[in-house]
């Protein structure tokens, strides 16, 4: 799930598995255990040396050379176990995709959905989505960028560590070309204000919406959206829009 380190550096973790204090700043993920099927094993074993991704400090992903034609490419930060993914690349095929999960079972899993589906627009790197911005992926390069369902972290001295936050956000939106957008989605009312907040105060951001967006078309209900959505919990997406250049 994304995450945001503390300010501070703090004792080995489940965050610096390594043993090292995790470093500072943004992080888009938290390290949590999750069991393996094995048929995410085989996929990983199959499927992972095509799909996946090595992470590579400093070098520009040729996002035409990695899918084989020019098309828009979006990018998304932790896809969990891949359904919405792979239905969104399935639907958007005139789209490419670079999704960015650290656990493996969720790996696995979107895996197994590009086998059986047969996808071919959708890349993963199995890494700090933060990082991979940073290193791998060219300023104004995006045409959009999704991020559904981070951690919201409930707890009040947690919220910093909630993705969506002023210096995230403007590091993010240099990677998003003119006209490209950003689509947030949670479940979490504070989460959902706190965001609008954050992306309504960045300058090279526009609401296409008068506050929250309805969900667009291409986002399908993941199962526990179902499930909430029948309790009466509410869902909150947010697309936002890079300004034209000066």
């Amino acid at each position: 799930m994304p995450d945001i380190d503390d300010a501070t550096p703090a004792p080995a973790t489940p965050d610096s598995p390594d043993g090292a204090s995790p470093r500072r700043g943004i992080k888009s993920f938290v390290v949590r255990a999750g069991r393996m099927g094995s048929g995410q094993v085989k996929a990983l074993a199959e499927l992972g040396p095509k799909f996946v991704l090595p992470f590579q400090a400093g070098q520009r992903l040729d996002t035409a050379a990695v899918f084989g034609r020019e098309a828009p490419v979006v990018f998304e930060i932790g896809f969990g176990m891949g359904d919405a993914t792979a239905k969104i690349a399935e639907t958007l095929a005139d789209h490419d995709f670079i999704g960015c999960e650290v656990h493996e079972p969720g790996v696995g899993a979107l895996l197994k959905h590009i086998e059986e589906k047969q996808l071919g627009n959708i890349r993963i790197f199995q890494h700090d989505a933060v990082e991979v911005l940073e290193q791998m992926i060219a300023p104004a390069s995006l045409a959009g960028v999704h991020i559904y369902f981070p951690d919201p972290w409930h707890k009040k001295r947690h919220n910093k560590r909630r993705l969506i936050q002023p210096e995230f956000v403007a590091k993010l939106v240099q990677h998003i070309r003119p006209g490209g957008y950003l689509h947030c989605a949670t479940d979490w009312e504070p989460y959902a204000q706190q965001m609008l907040e954050v992306l309504g105060a960045e300058p090279l951001l526009e609401n296409t919406a008068a506050g929250y967006a309805e969900k667009p078309s291409y986002r399908p209900l993941t199962k526990f959206e179902n499930r909430g959505l029948k309790l009466g919990h509410g869902v909150w997406d947010l697309v936002f829009r890079r300004r034209p250049l000066a």
